[in-house]
């Protein structure tokens, strides 16, 4: 088990390093999904299945493609980034530097962390995941449905052409009055 979770964590840390250091934005997307995933793996070895599914639609699934859409559509290329100047990047590096040495410091005098009085084999799994949001947290979970319902209606009303609402209301449209009986063919 030992070997997994070190196995995961050096897949995480040097994909983290290729997100960094990819020239292709293409590439540091794609370096960014293998650390999700291997994240999703940390995930099952604490016995959080749901999370670590969730964890991959959400974040791999939905997000990353979302990414990947975004810098297909922007076209990014070196003849259109903007280049830093000096003072920029030494103040980026700067800013680097000391935030590496505030997690040394913190690492060097450890970070203590109470291990809990009982293990309770159950926790994270699917099944007591589903009973706690339907017994002690339906009403927040019907609250948020209804939230992502009206998210989504007013996406689709925002997305919607005003030029074909206005041909539907005004009957200048081919769909304006389809239901009046002149138009039924026998």
């Amino acid at each position: 088990m030992i070997y997994l979770f070190y196995l995961f964590a050096t897949i995480s840390v040097i994909s983290a390093l290729f997100v960094v250091a990819a020239k292709s934005p293409v590439n540091s997307v794609i370096s960014l999904i293998v650390c999700f995933l291997s994240i999703a793996g940390h995930y099952i070895l604490l016995n959080a299945q749901f999370l670590a599914m969730v964890h991959i639609i959400v974040y791999t699934g939905a997000i990353m493609v979302l990414f990947l859409f975004v810098i297909m559509l922007l076209n990014l290329n070196k003849s259109t980034e903007p280049q830093k100047s000096l003072i920029t990047r030494i103040a980026a590096v700067a800013a680097g530097g000391l935030f590496l040495l505030t997690l040394l410091g913190a690492i060097k005098n450890g970070i203590g962390i109470a291990t809990p009085g009982g293990y309770d084999g159950g926790i994270g799994l699917v099944k007591s995941v589903g009973m706690s949001l339907f017994t002690d947290f339906l009403v927040p979970f019907e609250l948020s449905s209804v939230l992502f319902l009206s998210a989504i209606i007013g996406a689709v009303m925002l997305g919607k052409k005003e030029s074909t609402a206005k041909q539907m209301a005004t009957g200048d449209s081919a769909y304006a009055g389809l239901n009046q009986a002149e138009h039924i063919v026998r």
